[in-house]
């Protein structure tokens, strides 16, 4: 699977462009704030029909314009697949594939298996446990539609619970029978999705290992370490458990909408005690590990994007990821950088096919 052909109209700060890619490796070159990274945003826009930098769509629409076109064309299977995802001011964003629109967005998930490798994702560390949740989510969610909807109701039904909640403080009021539903159907679905998330990290923890030793020639001890109150005791008795506190912070305190995931070097928390090559390290190998999951799970290479890390990393890290595309670990990649020359020094030395693209 690859991408052939992308246009872009008003998407971010690009007013019009259109490429035609090669198959296995495309370069971004120019100055920091031509468009680079906007580029293979678009790009992550048509496999996830968002965008990864920016979560409020009508900012992805250019200055001044009233909508946004991304359009791109897919082989996948021997057969070409368009995906055009398109936002109006004041209208619901549209995502298509082949002409007919998605009734959910949902639906598409997992279609077009992509992995970007950002600076931005130091976000997963210094940010907070909804960051790392939706890392997890994401992941699964590629390969399981079922989890993603399951997901969702958990998320429609935590909602209607704390309206709930907020309804009995209003009029100060309390049906233990009415909550009592949501409960239910919230121990129904959280056993679900924490089971699922527990599988998930069983078998993706082993991967991040091998790749983070090879990055780092295993000279680092670091850890996951899946953190849930469902290991403590089963959903409704921690809803009985919290009761008064869910009564008084009018919101649900306690369930897997709160997992966290807790990244460590020799046992203590990375974000504080980790360098910073140790955590680009950590946040690599979890990258890549996603990649090689969703290669093995699905059976498919994903598109993979490089935003800017050549300029982030040393020269080792550079050719571990060289040596992995040489050995045709990667499908089609695409990197962007502020450097022509180092650019094309990298890919040359991999003897695959590449087009550079100056912007």
């Amino acid at each position: 699977m690859y991408l052939k052909k992308l246009s872009l109209f008003n998407y971010k700060n690009i007013a019009e462009a259109s490429f035609d890619f090669d198959a296995k490796i495309n370069c971004f070159v120019g100055k920091n704030g031509i468009g680079k990274t906007n580029i293979l945003d678009a790009i992550y826009h048509l496999a996830y029909g968002k965008s990864y930098f920016n979560p409020l769509a009508l900012q992805n629409i250019r200055h001044g314009e009233e909508f946004f076109v991304v359009d791109g064309v897919f082989e996948k299977e021997e057969r070409d697949e368009q995906i055009v995802c398109s936002l109006k001011k004041g209208q619901k964003k549209v995502l298509k594939r082949n002409n007919k629109p998605y009734d959910k967005f949902s639906d598409h998930i997992g279609f077009i298996p992509l992995v970007i490798i950002s600076p931005s994702d130091q976000d997963l560390i210094i940010e907070g446990s909804e960051t790392r949740r939706k890392f997890i989510d994401s992941v699964i969610s590629q390969l399981d539609n079922h989890y993603l909807q399951q997901l969702i109701q958990y998320q429609k039904t935590v909602a209607q619970r704390n309206a709930l909640l907020k309804y009995f403080a209003l009029n100060q009021a309390f049906e233990k029978d009415t909550l009592a539903i949501y409960n239910e159907q919230l121990e129904g679905l959280g056993k679900i999705i924490f089971e699922k998330r527990k599988q998930f990290l069983n078998d993706f923890i082993p991967i991040f290992d091998k790749h983070h030793k090879a990055i780092t020639n295993s000279a680092e001890s670091v850890q996951i370490v899946y953190e849930s109150q469902l290991f403590e005791k089963p959903l409704l008795a921690l809803f009985d458990e919290f009761l008064a506190k869910d009564r008084a912070l009018q919101y649900t305190s306690v369930g897997i909408h709160k997992d966290d995931l807790s990244f460590e070097i020799d046992n203590f928390p990375i974000k504080k005690f980790g360098s910073q090559g140790q955590q680009k390290s950590f946040l690599i190998a979890l990258k890549l590990a996603q990649f090689e999951f969703i290669k093995k799970q699905s059976g498919v290479l994903p598109i993979l994007l490089f935003d800017d890390i050549f300029d982030k990393l040393d020269e080792t890290r550079v050719s571990k990821i060289v040596e992995m595309v040489n050995d045709e670990t990667f499908g089609q990649l695409f990197i962007s950088d502020t450097h022509p020359e180092r650019t094309e020094k990298i890919v040359k030395s991999t003897h695959q096919s590449y087009k550079l693209f100056n912007l």
